[in-house]
């Protein structure tokens, strides 16, 4: 059965995105895309590279009919989703993109976002979107929050192994990058070409608001508190993310922890040790690919994951939620392989 899908936010890369995937989903038809902006204008003016399919005209969102819709995703701007999840009918699944319901607790979203969380009722029956880990929470949820993408690229590795003991948990460093695509589509005066291109900078040192997910991720997996030191740097690439974590334990160890934790995973391929993966391996595709190195220092590992934040980090996620949550094959419109070169 064809279920009808609906984009709110579709003039960002992330919807872009998701309408690229679901153009070839053999299960979900596109019903409504909205984009406040630029409402009124074809998705094939927007986004030249979506010309060829035959989609909806970019509409207001209080123009949406929602009554014969299964699923929304919700590509809109962190504050959004609080009020508007009330105002969608309570038959139309959601999957949201921001950060408002990744936190579970009021106070640690207050202060990572500087937000009031206004959903509270709603959060308690959110599933967290990283299948690998809550594949049973977010069958039977009427909202995923999907992850932040420095933040999948990090708890792919690092959940099995807090889980397992593997590493210990007060001494992880998580040294991340991501391609300029990650900052959103909006004007910014940093994503210029010539501001961003032929430099590397780190940015929200310290205080990165991914930070307040991964506090709350891995202390859940370590069963106890967890503070990673955690960098991210902005890279003169459009697309890709790669997390170098250092950690203290044993290379051969951690390498059977993940092969074993991801040996039937459709999405996340470990390495043999000593493999070096590279975000232009994992482009476009839907791919995490970690690799373990032993560090010279005795009793230390280094782990690499890289990922495309667009798909793995963001939109492909989201879309392998959503066929969890509507009963699709969690594969469906995902099995497509990395762009290369």
């Amino acid at each position: 059965m064809t279920k009808k899908i609906v984009v709110l936010g579709a003039s960002g890369y992330t919807g872009a995105e998701l309408v690229r995937l679901i153009a070839t989903h053999p299960s979900f038809e596109i019903a409504a895309l909205t984009a406040d902006r630029k409402a009124g204008q074809p998705m094939g003016e927007v986004f030249p590279h979506l010309r060829h399919l035959d989609l909806p005209v970019l509409s207001k969102i209080d123009e949406v009919d929602f009554s014969g819709i299964d699923l929304a995703f919700f590509a809109l701007p962190h504050g959004v989703a609080h009020g508007l999840v009330r105002d969608i009918p309570d038959h139309v699944k959601i999957v949201d993109l921001s950060a408002d319901f990744r936190l579970r607790d009021a106070a640690e979203y207050k202060k990572w976002y500087k937000l009031d969380h206004t959903a509270m009722d709603v959060q308690a029956d959110v599933a967290y979107g990283l299948p690998e880990f809550y594949r049973a929470e977010i069958a039977r949820a009427r909202v995923t929050a999907n992850t932040g993408c420095y933040v999948a690229t990090s708890l792919l590795p690092l959940i099995p192994l807090l889980r397992a003991k593997a590493i210990a948990a007060d001494d992880i460093v998580i040294d991340a990058k991501s391609g300029v695509s990650g900052a959103g589509r909006g004007l910014n005066e940093a994503m210029l070409f010539s501001e961003a291109n032929e430099g590397f900078k780190s940015y929200g040192v310290a205080g990165h608001r991914h930070m307040g997910e991964l506090d709350q991720e891995l202390g859940l997996a370590a069963g106890e508190p967890v503070t990673a030191a955690f960098t991210p740097h902005l890279v003169p690439m459009i697309r890709g993310m790669q997390a170098t974590i250092y950690a203290k334990g044993d290379a051969a160890e951690v390498l059977e922890t993940l092969q074993k934790q991801y040996s039937s995973e459709p999405f996340v391929d470990i390495l043999p040790l000593g493999g070096v993966p590279q975000t232009q391996h994992v482009k476009g595709s839907n791919i995490c690919r970690i690799g373990v190195h032993a560090d010279r220092r005795p009793g230390r590992v280094i782990i690499l994951s890289v990922l495309d934040n667009l798909m793995k980090g963001a939109s492909g996620q989201a879309l392998q939620c959503a066929n969890i949550m509507l009963g699709e094959k969690e594969t469906a419109g995902l099995e497509l392989a990395p762009v290369f070169p």
